[in-house]
């Protein structure tokens, strides 16, 4: 049965609001989480998920993870730029972890998390459409539609995981915004030789084109031009393997299959700041990145986690739950991670998605160098996995 007043009330119950509610469970702390959307029931959505080995251990101990049906690890990365000379590989040795990763199904992820918090009893409500927000001195306010009925309720702390929109709401709020004029097309795909744990990186001058470990195949992010993705989804399987062997090259031997193709467009996203009063964001609320590295939904992750071990703590220590010195500490113990996140994939985008012939041999340079240097490869490597603060 809903209450009217919570400790934290949670709008957006994709993964990273679940990750949240989940990690509030059993703290004392009460919780609501709001989804719009009802629950999906198919689980053979294309998308695929890169979990660092951080995520991993997040999501073990939030009880999600030993509920995935599957998970491939990866072990190695393989990183590229095509038509120019320079790699470097990062394996699980090279950055001191057991795996580097692993590949998930999203709505796999979406299930087992959700099983896990109706296991646990957990407050959540899908099908309810947030309306309006307002905040005053003590707590903030939460209106939305459900079974056709209008509902309000008051916390002590909102926090937005939905996307962004409600956040244009909060006049505090700004978003800075970056079209890179790049959609990714993602499917799964066969080739020749089977997987084993590596997942290839490889930088195009249209974008990069990833290759993930998905059981025995591979979960395909490609990066093309807006004018070129409508085409790409169009083409005959035939015609769409050949363009990819162009693209990617024949490492793998020949493409032999692919699955369902969707496509959707890239652009750089963020919040500044990512508090307000009585307002906290995570996730794609308080970031949307490119999907190179691979590093967007692990940094939401973490958004969750921490915010969840601020709330946990400000109530340990009889401090008020959402008063703005807790949102304060929350703000700048995310704000490193969420700025060298951007900034690292934004950069990457950047440098290695063009023509400039110096620029990219300078590139293929850098992956040369940072092959040939274990600290500086470990160095990068951490952070990708665990954050900035390695």
């Amino acid at each position: 049965m809903i209450s009217d007043q919570y400790d934290v009330v949670i709008i957006g119950g994709g993964p990273v609001g679940m990750a949240l509610s989940l990690a509030l469970q059993g703290s004392g702390v009460s919780s609501l989480l709001l989804e719009a959307r009802g629950i999906p029931e198919k689980v053979d959505d294309p998308r695929p998920l890169a979990l660092s080995h951080g995520s991993h251990l997040i999501l073990r101990r939030l009880g999600a993870w030993n509920l995935l049906s599957q998970h491939t690890p990866i072990n190695t990365i393989h990183i590229s730029n095509r038509g120019n000379f320079g790699k470097t590989t990062i394996t699980c040795r090279d950055a001191g972890v057991p795996t580097l990763g692993f590949v998930v199904n999203y709505h796999d992820l979406f299930h087992a998390m959700h099983k896990n918090l109706t296991v646990n009893d957990a407050h959540y409500f899908a099908g309810a459409a947030v309306t309006k927000l307002e905040t005053g001195e003590d707590c903030g306010t939460v209106y939305f539609n459900h079974q056709t009925n209008e509902k309000q309720v008051s916390a002590k702390l909102l926090v937005l995981s939905d996307g962004g929109q409600l956040a244009k709401q909060l006049p505090e709020i700004i978003y800075q915004t970056h079209d890179y004029q790049q959609w990714a097309v993602v499917a799964n795909v066969q080739a020749d030789k089977k997987q084993n744990g590596i997942a290839y990186e490889r930088f195009t001058s249209d974008g990069p084109v990833a290759l993930l470990p998905n059981q025995q195949d591979f979960a395909l992010v490609w990066t093309v031009a807006p004018e070129i993705a409508e085409e790409i989804t169009q083409l005959s399987e035939e015609n769409f393997l050949l363009r990819l062997q162009h693209q990617f090259g024949d490492r793998l031997g020949k493409f032999i299959g692919a699955g369902k193709r969707s496509a959707f467009p890239l652009a750089l996203k963020y919040a500044k700041p990512v508090t307000s009063h009585r307002v906290a964001l995570i996730g794609n609320a308080a970031q949307t990145l490119h999907p190179v590295a691979g590093q967007g939904f692990n940094l939401g992750l973490r958004d969750a986690y921490e915010l969840a071990s601020e709330i946990i703590h400000s109530c340990a220590q009889g401090n008020e739950i959402g008063a703005p010195a807790m949102l304060s500490r929350y703000r700048q113990k995310r704000e490193m991670d969420s700025s060298t996140g951007r900034i690292f994939t934004d950069s990457l985008v950047k440098l290695f998605s063009n023509n400039h012939v110096l620029l990219q041999q300078g590139c293929g340079f850098g992956l040369s160098a940072l092959d040939c240097l274990p600290p500086l490869k470990r160095f990068v490597a951490r952070r990708m996995i665990f954050g900035a603060r390695g």
